[in-house]
């Protein structure tokens, strides 16, 4: 039986297509012998196909989903998006989807990403943290290298894809949105969420 020979240039443009790791662009063509086609979704199928060369396009179908705490007191509106109808109704999209609101429920994240994090507070942070540093007596030519520090660990712990995810804290929610992205073949984007708490504004 004869096996149709792979060239550096397949598995070089399977690889831009995916962001999949040049021996597994190898061995999903050698699979697929030689189609392109076969070999991509060789790799969707196992995952190994990467969500960022997907963030480029549009993901403009999704869930809206809510969770209400048990006790009433904490209500979670969020919006996942995905590029097609047909992901958005895979139980593994709307499952991330209930399992973020869950998240936002309890952790109380300000924004999805860091960018969302409101300037007037990053202020308010960053003056608190230069008076800790004068206050704590740290060398002058450190206290702004500290201050960054602290200001980074503050806007880590408050932003949603980076927190550490409730249900499994050796991953982040990013990574967590990243694996079933990669499941699913699909971009997977959080557009927003609200979170609302009874005497809270």
């Amino acid at each position: 039986m004869t096996t149709k020979t792979i060239s550096a240039k397949d598995v070089a443009e399977l690889r831009a297509r995916t962001g999949a790791g040049m021996m597994d662009c190898k061995k999903a063509l050698e699979e697929a012998g030689g189609d392109m086609d076969k070999a991509n979704e060789f790799l969707r199928a196992r995952g190994i196909a990467k969500a960022e060369k997907r963030a480029g396009r549009s993901a403009s179908q999704g869930l809206v989903v809510n969770y209400m705490h048990h006790n009433g007191q904490v209500g979670v509106l969020v919006e996942l998006n995905s590029e097609t109808d047909f992901v958005a109704r895979n139980e593994a999209f709307g499952q991330l989807a209930r399992d973020i609101a869950l998240h936002i429920a309890s952790a109380d994240p300000i924004g999805v990403n860091p960018e969302d994090v409101p300037a007037e507070l990053l202020e308010r942070e960053r003056r608190i943290a230069e008076e800790q540093v004068a206050a704590e007596g740290k060398p002058e030519a450190i206290r702004a290298k500290i201050v960054e520090g602290k200001l980074k660990k503050f806007v880590a712990e408050r932003t949603l894809l980076e927190q550490p995810f409730v249900k499994d804290d050796s991953k982040t929610i990013g990574e967590l949105v990243k694996e079933v992205s990669g499941k699913l073949g699909e971009a997977v984007v959080v557009r927003r969420f609200a979170r609302f708490k009874i005497g809270e504004d």
